[in-house]
């Protein structure tokens, strides 16, 4: 399978600011990956990056084989929806779908068309008028009728009732499917959106701490619970994410698979194991902060603690 997406050690600073930290992942073509992580993460800036409407202070971005920053064979495959997305103040609905088809060669009007009839978005209220919902509606409608090669959706549900969501969700994997592109999908409603991805990543503080199949996440991580002094003997040396106190009673997230060594602590101790679900993983690594102090390595890297979320603190 071809690489449609690929980032390689990308590096953005903003003054002595650094929004992405030597960030590196691909994506395969025709493909969805979910990138994922907390406010700030770096998201929107690799996204941007991606889109050719920004490009890094050091390190290399290339879509589908070329850099995207003013290269008008790249750009004219990008579709990028973001959830700031800025219109002329006198314009309406269809002025936009009247003038998409010009930014977008396989433009699909019929599709614009059930959209917009779907998403219920008023056709003769200025657009400026509308609600954050129905921005995002206008929105997607361009993002999944465009059917660009390479499609960037930042958080494309702000504002979007349940109904509306499903919506989303029904016409994009049909349209995906009887039209092959490359998605890629950020957002906070990771339990809505799971199924959709083939690959997930996660991002924190600019750079990639997860880069999974979406058929391997249940073997990154699981969590113990039960008293804190069990727990704890299950967690001792071993790289967690995070915990969770209440009382007497603990939980952590642990990385890693759980073997025999794991279960023996647990039983011991009388904790319990489960599985972790893509929702509780993204939250377990935007807890993280670094600790050299700590004494656990986290995949080999630098060592973190995870912070207790009981009173804020390290535990």
């Amino acid at each position: 399978m071809t690489t449609a997406i690929s980032v390689q050690s990308a590096t953005r600073t903003f003054g002595r600011t650094t929004a992405l930290d030597r960030m590196s992942f691909s994506v395969a073509s025709g493909s969805i990956l979910g990138l994922l992580g907390r406010n700030g993460a770096g998201k929107t800036t690799i996204m941007s990056i991606i889109a050719g409407q920004d490009r890094p202070t050091a390190g290399r971005v290339e879509v589908l084989g070329g850099e995207p920053f003013e290269n008008a064979s790249v750009l004219s495959q990008i579709s990028y929806v973001r959830d700031n997305q800025r219109y002329p103040d006198d314009y309406k609905l269809h002025h936009v779908l009247r003038i998409a088809p010009d930014f977008a060669p396989n433009w699909d009007a019929d599709l614009a068309a059930e959209l917009a009839e779907g998403f219920r978005i008023p056709s003769k209220t200025k657009i400026k008028k509308l609600s954050r919902g129905q921005l995002s509606s206008i929105a997607i409608v361009v993002g999944i009728a465009s059917r660009a090669s390479i499609t960037l959706l930042d958080e494309p549900y702000l504002g979007l009732d349940i109904t509306a969501r499903a919506l989303f969700h029904e016409v994009l994997i049909r349209d995906y499917a009887e039209h092959p592109r490359t998605v890629v999908l950020s957002t906070h409603l990771v339990e809505e959106s799971e199924r959709l991805f083939d690959q997930v990543v996660i991002v924190d503080r600019g750079s990639v701490v997860l880069d999974v199949e979406s058929d391997e996440i249940q073997n990154v991580a699981y969590t113990v619970s039960g008293t804190a002094d069990a727990v704890d003997r299950v967690t001792q040396g071993r790289p967690v994410l995070s915990t969770h106190a209440v009382g007497g009673l603990k939980s952590a997230t642990l990385r890693g698979l759980v073997d025999e060594q794991v279960r023996a602590d647990a039983r011991a101790g009388g904790a319990q194991l489960s599985p972790v679900s893509l929702q509780e993983l993204v939250a377990a690594f935007g807890e993280y902060e670094p600790d050299a102090t700590s004494g656990v390595a986290l995949d080999g890297g630098e060592p973190r603690t995870p912070v207790d979320s009981q009173n804020g603190a390290r535990s």
